[in-house]
């Protein structure tokens, strides 16, 4: 303890105290400029200065920033309307649709399986096209419809069981939305 008041006492003898002074206070509205004319900055200058500024502030950070960046095309997140409108065009995936059960097109049987839809309108008249392993496989003419059965997707292809011996095929996208009933194989 006498060590820690010793060292108290000797801070407060060897350190200068230092008093405001008032004189402080005299150029409180008075000219900053030292007596120069203002200079007016344009935007374009200003962005220049702290631009110069940052890159010497935080020139190795921006270097590491720079490093971690990936390599390729730039992704711009924010942008989203920009990947959908790229979607929609002839790389679109197309909606894919799981059958569970054999269907009759007339002498043909198509087997259970996945099946991309493919909606067209021919001759004013809705056309869904199976396709696997980008093989068409058939064809069905649709109804066309303002009703997009409760989907949450903008792009759909689903189906839905219409008694014991047919089957509801919906399909939905940007366009239109449509229907086909098809019998079921037995």
């Amino acid at each position: 303890m006498k060590k820690f008041c010793l060292f108290i006492l000797f801070i407060l003898l060897t350190c200068p105290i230092v008093f405001a002074e008032d004189a402080s206070w005299d150029s409180f509205n008075g000219d900053i400029t030292g007596g120069k004319k203002q200079k007016f900055v344009t935007d374009e200058e200003f962005e220049e200065a702290v631009k110069k500024i940052d890159n010497k502030v935080n020139k190795w950070r921006n270097r590491v920033q720079r490093w971690r960046q990936p390599k390729g095309t730039n992704f711009s997140q924010s942008n989203e309307t920009e990947q959908i409108s790229k979607g929609q065009g002839e790389k679109a995936s197309l909606p894919v649709i799981s059958l569970p059960v054999r269907i009759k097109m007339g002498e043909e049987i198509i087997p259970v399986g996945h099946y991309q839809v493919k909606g067209e309108i021919v001759d004013q008249n809705p056309v869904l096209s199976f396709y696997q392993s980008g093989e068409l496989i058939c064809k069905i003419n649709a109804h066309e419809t303002k009703e997009d059965y409760d989907q949450q997707e903008i792009l759909f292809a689903s189906w839905i069981a219409e008694g014991d011996n047919q089957v509801k095929i919906i399909y939905g996208s940007l366009d239109f939305n449509a229907y086909a009933i098809v019998d079921i194989a037995n």
